[in-house]
């Protein structure tokens, strides 16, 4: 279950973790009683990433322009979601930005610290330095102080990115937490710390052993927003009783895997189409940005053991949407526990295209049947 960034930053102040001052705006007029002096930032509350780059995060200097730019945002759908609240928080100014996280090692089974020197909405970059090491004993400040220097930090930084990280561990193990994350970590001219944004997945299974963490779950999208989304985003989702989350490229396509899947013994947990490039309301070249679109929304869903991506393209090239699957496995990969994908593809490039996923361990699979054969075996291996 995710949560939301200010229900995350409720979480880290509890725990001693330095964030700003701020305040919960359910509505544009609530910022005529805004208690933080402005210049202040208003930032949408969505459960998905990109909101700087959409235009869910604005700086305002007076009451006018943070009342304009909260209708603004209000209506700003990012990744298909609206936002019911937002996040009214002073502004920062800050040095250097970092990365961390703790989340659960998916080779190891075990508890890894995550940092990188470079923080912020540069997935890319983020990645590039990220730095780990994994908790395979009882943790202590010296795993914290390993990875401050794996980092490449200096100095007084070390010693206060350690106790920040042990403060994240403890509100990791406390909570049952699969991922606790600030990014971006501020760094100020004094070398102090401050963390700008958060985000928090608590371990479904473990809701019963926090009923302040279930209170929440209302607020996470369900079935019926899903849906909403899905429509709103020009997208067609069907949702099932099974567990292999299923993406095609056309309306024909997805009935027909449907069937084939069904037949192979499997069990659909949702079927979506994002649309074929012949579709009158969309561009051929908006195929990639929907298929990375469908990723969020169809795993957003609950139980799914296997993803099955079928696309079949023309004008798009297979090593496009090679790459969209590729990154959103890599940037999922440290905060969630990813199902296992097949991705069957058809079009040009498709070597390039086999490259990329062999690169995230994504099989390529040309025959639909074969395609089929594996996600089932998939799903049902994982009980």
């Amino acid at each position: 279950m995710d949560l939301l960034e200010y229900q995350a930053k409720e979480l880290f102040n509890e725990m001693g973790i330095p964030v700003l001052p701020s305040q919960r705006i359910d509505h544009p007029k609530d910022l005529k009683g805004l208690k933080i002096p402005y210049p202040v930032v208003l930032k949408s509350q969505v459960y998905t990433g990109g909101r700087g780059k959409a235009g869910g995060i604005r700086f305002v200097a007076n009451t006018i322009d943070a009342v304009a730019a909260a209708q603004a945002i209000f209506n700003l759908p990012i990744v298909g979601q609206y936002p019911e609240v937002l996040l009214a928080e002073a502004k920062y100014e800050s040095d250097r930005e970092l990365y961390l996280a703790i989340a659960i090692s998916q080779s190891t089974r075990r508890p890894v610290l995550l940092g990188s020197q470079v923080g912020g909405i540069d997935l890319e970059s983020v990645i590039q330095q990220m730095q780990q090491v994994v908790v395979d004993q009882e943790f202590s400040l010296f795993y914290a102080r390993r990875l401050a220097l794996k980092m490449g930090l200096t100095g007084q930084l070390i010693e206060s990115v350690s106790q920040l990280l042990e403060k994240m561990y403890r509100l990791f193990v406390q909570n049952d937490l699969d991922l606790v994350e600030i990014n971006p970590l501020a760094v100020s001219p004094a070398g102090e710390l401050m963390a700008l944004d958060g985000k928090i997945i608590v371990n479904d299974a473990a809701l019963g052993r926090h009923a302040d963490l279930a209170a929440l779950q209302p607020k996470t999208i369900g079935h019926q927003n899903r849906v909403t989304i899905a429509a709103s985003s020009g997208l067609h989702l069907l949702e099932l009783e099974g567990v292999i989350a299923t993406l095609c490229s056309g309306m024909g396509l997805a009935l027909a895997t449907l069937d084939l899947v069904t037949a192979a013994g499997g069990k659909v947990a949702n079927l979506l189409n994002v649309g074929d490039e012949s579709q009158f309301n969309a561009l051929a070249s908006s195929l990639p940005e929907r298929v990375a679109q469908g990723l969020e929304l169809m795993l957003q869903g609950r139980g799914i053991k296997a993803v099955l991506i079928n696309v079949l393209t023309n004008t798009i090239s297979c090593r496009q949407i090679a790459t969209v699957v590729a990154n959103y496995v890599e940037r999922r990969a440290y905060g969630h526990s990813v199902p296992p994908m097949v991705v069957r593809l058809v079009g040009k490039e498709l070597e390039q295209a086999r490259e990329i996923l062999a690169a995230v361990d994504v099989p390529l699979v040309q025959s639909l049947d074969e395609a089929i054969a594996q996600v089932v075996l998939l799903s049902q291996s994982r009980t």
